[in-house]
């Protein structure tokens, strides 16, 4: 039932979803990825380390300063910016190549990145929030990957981000994963529905 719900587009889609770190939007669209074949996400490169569990190339594409520095000098960005002292960029061609085999591509950036490419991609943009600042911090706190200070540097920017989310198309309140799940699910299927 899902092929007929997604996948019926000779070239695919560009979906950008930006949330406050800890908001759960990697979950949502790795619950999409899973059920859906034609739909793909594109893995960043950063000069960030990686974090215990995270594997390079799934993840992340894990990349020293200089080979960023090279990557940006050859044009290889479709965005790219600097968050808590690290490199974040997409790759323009393993978008092009996936979006050419029907697949829909979901770009998991910041707000920064996502306003980057605004005018200059056809994208839907998806803003998924937090119900509430603390419960972000809470969230940020329980999954015990980072320091007490990088939490409250990401809690601090999370503010900045929630002013972002009326630049997007839609907006995903995560209090319950299942429903944003849905919302997010719906929103991909109703556009490739419309009549463009």
């Amino acid at each position: 039932m899902s092929t007929r719900l997604l996948g019926g587009l000779a070239r695919g889609l560009v979906f950008i979803v930006s949330a406050p770190a800890g908001t759960g939007k990697t979950t949502l669209v790795q619950r999409i990825v899973e059920e859906f074949s034609c739909v793909a996400t594109s893995v960043s490169f950063t000069t960030r380390p990686a974090r215990p569990g995270e594997v390079n190339g799934v993840h992340y594409h894990f990349v020293t300063e200089e080979d960023f520095a090279h990557k940006i000098a050859k044009g290889e960005f479709l965005e790219y910016v600097r968050l808590y002292g690290f490199y974040y960029g997409t790759s323009r061609t393993w978008i092009e190549e996936q979006r050419h085999q029907g697949k829909h591509v979901i770009l998991v950036i910041d707000t920064q990145g996502a306003m980057q490419l605004k005018g200059k991609i056809d994208a839907t943009t998806i803003f998924v929030s937090p119900p509430s600042i603390q419960e972000l911090e809470r969230r940020l706190l329980m999954r015990q990957s980072e320091s007490k200070e990088m939490i409250e540097q990401r809690v601090q920017w999370a503010h900045e981000e929630m002013r972002a989310q009326e630049h997007y198309d839609y907006r995903i309140v995560n209090d319950d994963l299942n429903i944003a799940y849905q919302a997010l699910r719906s929103i991909l299927i109703a556009e490739e529905h419309k009549i463009r």
